[in-house]
């Protein structure tokens, strides 16, 4: 779309017309020669003086006017907009911290395909589904095993972050379990975020066996900084020892933060807790828009040079033309005798 970036500085274009109205006009003291052979000198030269005079009168006019308007054009900036860009501003910042400890690698989840897979690969799925719907989040991917570990920092790339959880093995981050410290980390990461939501999801299978700060020590931090977590038990309530789900702690790490604990039995009840918190967790998408703009004031300015270049050019040649004419002219002489005019060899 076109338009003028100061559409109000047009409307000094009837100034030149102004001014001519409301000055008085220049007075010229023209001196004449009068020669009384001038009709015959006239008529041997031809009209073309008077002709180029009765031009000059007109050309100037028209050129000053189209160059006042378009210089005048050129101040007013002339823009081409382009369509608009819509550009989405993450309202979130939602980090994933994702257990990896060898009990992940039990294989009591049943996949879409009706198939025994293991605790991780159920979470892949479900969670990849998830990830995909967080549009104008910022998500972030922390693994942890013995230690917690930055997997993937925040972006609004969800396709890189459900990339780096597939390549997630069980075991990779140490077999035992540091969700205390895992939390820890995250609150650290969300130091350097300004968004206005900031959320962590918790997925894990066994009690904090690792971890330097207990789960509940590390949510209240967490809770001091806005942050709310929820937390996802993925396993079996009856196991013991180590590998224990220790559902009391993960009730108090959500609750110490405004958050919710969910149990995920199997992989249906997995998607229904992502699906629920859809629901909870919803969040308005702000977006921005943009709209390109070009500059085409340089082309009206070019303009304006290229039509005085040429008119230059045509006054030179005809200043010229008449020179050469006014040259021949004074090689006419007139017969005293005859009263006839004669050229002069």
């Amino acid at each position: 779309m076109f338009v003028f970036a100061h559409p109000w500085l047009l409307l000094i274009l009837p100034l030149p017309w102004l001014l001519r109205l409301m000055l008085p006009p220049m007075d010229s003291n023209c001196v004449a020669v009068r020669v009384p052979f001038g009709e015959r000198l006239t008529a041997v030269l031809g009209n073309a003086e008077t002709t180029s005079t009765g031009r000059r009168l007109t050309r100037p006019l028209v050129v000053s006017l189209v160059v006042w308007t378009l210089l005048v054009a050129a101040l007013a900036r002339p823009q081409w907009i382009e369509p608009p860009i819509t550009k989405e501003i993450p309202t979130r910042d939602l980090l994933l911290l994702v257990d990896l400890s060898g009990s992940m690698d039990q294989k009591d989840f049943v996949n879409a395909k009706n198939e025994k897979v293991d605790r991780l690969t159920a979470v892949k799925e479900v969670l990849g589904d998830f990830l995909l719907r967080r549009k104008g989040d910022r998500v972030g991917l922390v693994v942890f095993g013995d230690a917690p570990y930055l997997q993937a920092p925040f972006s609004t790339d969800l396709s890189l972050a459900k990339r780096l959880l597939d390549e997630c093995q069980v075991g990779m981050a140490g077999p035992r379990t540091a969700l205390g410290d895992a939390i820890g980390l995250g609150v650290n990461l969300f130091d350097n975020s300004n968004a206005p939501a900031k959320t962590m999801i918790a997925l894990t299978d066994g009690n904090d066996t690792k971890s330097l700060v207990p789960p509940v020590e590390a949510a209240r931090v967490a809770a001091q900084r806005d942050i709310q977590i929820f937390t996802v038990a993925i396993g079996d309530p009856q196991t013991t020892g180590e590998d224990k789900l220790d559902e009391q702690t993960l009730r108090d790490v959500s609750l110490a933060t405004g958050g919710s604990y969910y149990f995920a039995a199997d992989r249906n009840a997995l998607a229904g807790i992502y699906d629920e918190l859809d629901k909870i967790n919803v969040h308005e998408v702000k977006t921005v828009s943009h709209r390109p703009r070009h500059d085409l004031y340089i082309w009206w300015l070019l303009a304006a040079l290229l039509i005085s270049m040429i008119d230059k050019l045509v006054v030179t040649f005809k200043e010229k033309r008449s020179r050469a004419k006014v040259n021949a002219a004074s090689r006419v002489n007139v017969n005293p005798r005859t009263g006839k005019l004669e050229v002069v060899s």
